[in-house]
């Protein structure tokens, strides 16, 4: 067949405008020459614990929406800022039928434990999956890094006010003393949950009146659960330990609304599981070799065949700890360790001692004085360098020891001690300051 050049240009003219609606079918102009795509799949790689919806969803990226490069980078940023994720990449395909977009992750697994310390209208489970319905990510944990503690702030700051509950919902990370962030505690603030009544269910009639005592000076005060688990640890638990019950336990505090007005009362319930009682059956020490067994036992007030105080056995022990301090002993511990028989409801104690290194008087500074009379005051001190350092010497020294020089006016003394881990020694200074 003969092709004219004519018919050559025609045939151009039919295709290349096919072409180009079926690109433009899949890609549309974002502003500034930049192209957006039709999302045929979302698929996401890396996770193990969430579901691939629930990534996508947070994302904000939608099937059949047109998106692009800034649209994939603001998903992966929005989920990378909760603090859930980490090594956040994406790759997508594009054709004429549109864009296949993928995420590749790693789920951050350090998470941390909520404590919904006041939200006395509902239950842990309930919370959490209200908070879940708006959160898709959240699953009761939260990220030490990242802005998902917010969001659930947010989210529970919509949720007291679809149920007409006034107050705001903040949050903190808590801590053990000087430790690591271990949980999240979320408060609602401004309206006031105050405890009204204590009950013990489980407790039986000989701890009743001590649990009532423990628990009187909480009726009025502020509820917040977090403050029950430090009552429990402080003042419940301790009722029971004194009695030989070892293994006693409380369950979480229950909160029951009993009025809601001006503010909301609360009756509490602390569950609690005594177990058995334990007697004790034998006391033995080890790794004792400044004081003899016997020196030690003195100081231990647990009788064999009765109940295994255990409250009464912390006291004793930081006696035996003081008692090793008078020897220059600083850093002694004794530690004990528990051996219950569940048959015969007994226990018996091994306690450990780690008497650790011997500590010497170093130099004694008076300052704030006169030589003179600074002088006078070291004569009356009567621990010398080189001694074992008397870890209560001081306490004796000014309620017997020390005696008035005739300094003119009135005085206050501060003592300092300062311990050399390297030569093991105690320097000791005593600031004289004029009184005004």
């Amino acid at each position: 067949m003969y092709n004219s050049p004519v018919s050559r240009w025609t045939l151009r003219c039919l295709v290349l405008p096919f072409l180009l609606s079926c690109i433009l079918a899949s890609a549309q102009s974002g502003g500034k020459g930049k192209l957006s795509y039709k999302l045929l799949s979302i698929h996401v790689k890396g996770l193990t614990r969430l579901k691939d919806a629930q990534v996508v969803d947070a994302s904000g990226l939608k099937i059949g929406q047109f998106a692009g490069e800034d649209e994939f980078k603001k998903a992966v940023d929005k989920l990378g800022d909760t603090g859930l994720f980490t090594d956040l990449t994406y790759s997508y395909q594009y054709s004429s039928a549109g864009c296949n977009l993928e995420l590749q992750l790693a789920e951050n697994d350090k998470l941390l434990p909520i404590l919904f310390d006041n939200f006395v209208w509902f239950s842990d489970d309930e919370l959490i999956n209200l908070v879940r319905a708006r959160l898709p990510l959240f699953d009761g944990r939260l990220p030490l890094a990242g802005d998902l503690a917010d969001q659930v702030s947010e989210a529970l700051k919509g949720i007291l006010a679809e149920r007409k509950i006034f107050g705001e919902a903040g949050y903190l990370r808590a801590a053990a003393f000087e430790g690591r962030i271990d949980s999240y505690i979320y408060k609602i603030n401004l309206h006031p949950v105050v405890v009204h009544n204590l009950d013990f269910p489980g407790a039986a009639t000989p701890e009743l009146p001590a649990l009532d005592a423990a628990s009187k000076p909480l009726s009025g005060q502020e509820y917040l659960r977090s403050k029950m688990r430090v009552q429990e640890r402080l003042n419940f638990l301790p009722v029971y330990l004194s009695r030989g019950y070892l293994k006693a336990k409380f369950a979480d505090a229950q909160a029951k609304i009993s009025d809601d007005g001006a503010q909301t009362l609360v009756d509490v319930t602390l569950p609690v599981a005594p177990g058995l009682q334990y007697k004790l059956s034998q006391i033995q020490w080890a790794g004792n070799g400044v004081f003899p067994a016997e020196k030690l036992q003195e100081l231990v007030h647990l009788k064999p065949g009765e109940p295994a105080n255990a409250v009464q056995l912390v006291d004793d022990l930081e006696q035996v700890q003081k008692l090793y301090g008078t020897k220059g002993y600083l850093f002694a511990r004794v530690n004990s360790a528990p051996d219950m028989d569940d048959a015969q409801a007994a226990v018996s104690y091994q306690l450990i001692v780690t008497e650790g290194d011997l500590y010497r008087m170093g130099e004694l500074e008076i300052n704030g004085i006169s030589p003179e009379n600074a002088k006078k005051i070291a004569t009356q001190w009567q621990l010398k360098a080189g001694d074992p350092f008397d870890d209560t010497y001081m306490d004796r020294f000014f309620k017997t020891t020390y005696r008035d020089i005739g300094l003119p006016g009135f005085w206050k003394i501060i003592p300092k001690k300062a311990v050399n881990q390297q030569s093991k020694t105690v320097a000791v200074a005593l600031h004289f300051v004029p009184k005004d």
